[in-house]
């Protein structure tokens, strides 16, 4: 009997008691890193997926090349980056971030509320359970998409008002977005590579005529710098950035991708209020405003580009089929509307 005991303290209990699973881990990309408004949102993310079961811990990258390879070579189960990064993992879900997709223009003035509106549908849609197959791809699940707004283009000079006057310019292109070097290019303009942790330097320094990021950057990178006393902001969302939460599913217990997805999907409000603060704290006197006629226009070459970028197979057909039926159910009106175009 004592040796009964002995071997079962020494193996065979060893063999059946309950073994501590590691937290998975989430790599959280913020450029301000654990001050910044994304890392913020990760901890209450944190507390909010405890109770249902998940116990996750977070580690903050200034650095959202290194967040999304780390994540990438299973160092991390979790990342929150934006869709530029994480479109390898899901087409489908980054076609909010392609140019022009939620850009709605009625009767030649941008509707940025319009144009909220198409992305909160979005993501409703993609948050739904009926979505819940498309955001899967092996492994890899998306289980949340957050808005960070509509992207401007911040330029040096305030004569680089139309599209047409940013040829021969130099523009900040991300070095890993390849459809948005082709599309630079497409205007005359001349694509310098950069990155994240370079890019808003590389404007600041006058190393670069345009960059384009959301306002929620203007201030924390000290934007301001680089417009200088002739520089200003293009009033005009070239598209919408978004963050994207992308996790290992068989990290996770099942059915949290539909929890996660649910619950960030229910802040949708709370995280447009601060985009929308954000867009208010760029001075008045900054703003560049297209005429009618250019805002009209520009919309009609953001189509064009989308459309040829998805044949050359740089964006998702399905996604960008989808967002028109969305941008349509919210502006009817519009000239392509009904048009056979972006309808594969």
């Amino acid at each position: 009997m004592k040796f009964t005991k002995a071997l079962c303290a020494l193996a065979v209990c060893a063999l059946v008691a309950p073994v501590a699973m590691a937290k998975p881990r989430f790599c959280v990309y913020d450029p301000l890193g654990t001050s910044g408004e994304g890392y913020k949102a990760a901890q209450d993310y944190v507390v909010a997926m405890q109770k249902k079961g998940a116990d996750i811990e977070i580690k903050s990258f200034l650095d959202e090349r290194v967040a999304v390879e780390d994540f990438r070579t299973g160092q991390c189960d979790g990342v929150m980056a934006t869709a530029l990064r994480t479109r390898q993992f899901n087409t489908l879900s980054a076609s909010m971030d392609t140019v022009g997709a939620a850009t709605i223009v009625r009767k030649g003035k941008v509707d940025m509320e319009s144009s909220f509106e198409v992305v909160r549908r979005f993501i409703q849609t993609l948050s739904s359970p009926k979505a819940a197959e498309l955001m899967v791809s092996g492994n890899y699940e998306i289980v949340g998409i957050i808005p960070l707004g509509g992207v401007y283009a911040f330029v040096n000079n305030r004569e680089i008002n139309t599209i047409e006057k940013a040829a021969g310019k130099r523009v900040a292109a991300f070095d890993y977005d390849k459809a948005q070097a082709q599309l630079i290019q497409r205007v005359g303009a001349r694509p310098v590579s950069v990155d994240v942790s370079n890019f808003s330097s590389m404007f600041n320094n006058n190393n670069v005529d345009v960059i384009m990021a959301p306002a929620l950057v203007y201030k924390p990178l000290e934007l301001y710098k680089g417009i200088g006393t002739k520089g200003g902001v293009g009033r005009f969302p070239l598209t919408v950035i978004t963050y994207q939460m992308v996790i290992r599913a068989d990290k996770f217990p099942k059915g949290f991708g539909q929890s996660s997805r649910e619950y960030v999907y229910s802040n949708f409000d709370t995280v447009m209020a601060v985009v929308r603060k954000a867009d208010k704290e760029i001075p008045e006197k900054l703003w560049i405003d297209p005429t009618p006629e250019d805002n009209e226009r520009y919309v009609a070459l953001m189509r064009e580009g989308r459309i040829d970028m998805a044949e050359k197979g740089f964006y998702d057909k399905k996604g960008l089929k989808l967002i028109k039926k969305i941008r349509c159910s919210v502006y009817p009106e519009a000239s392509d509307c009904t048009q056979p175009t972006e309808t594969w």
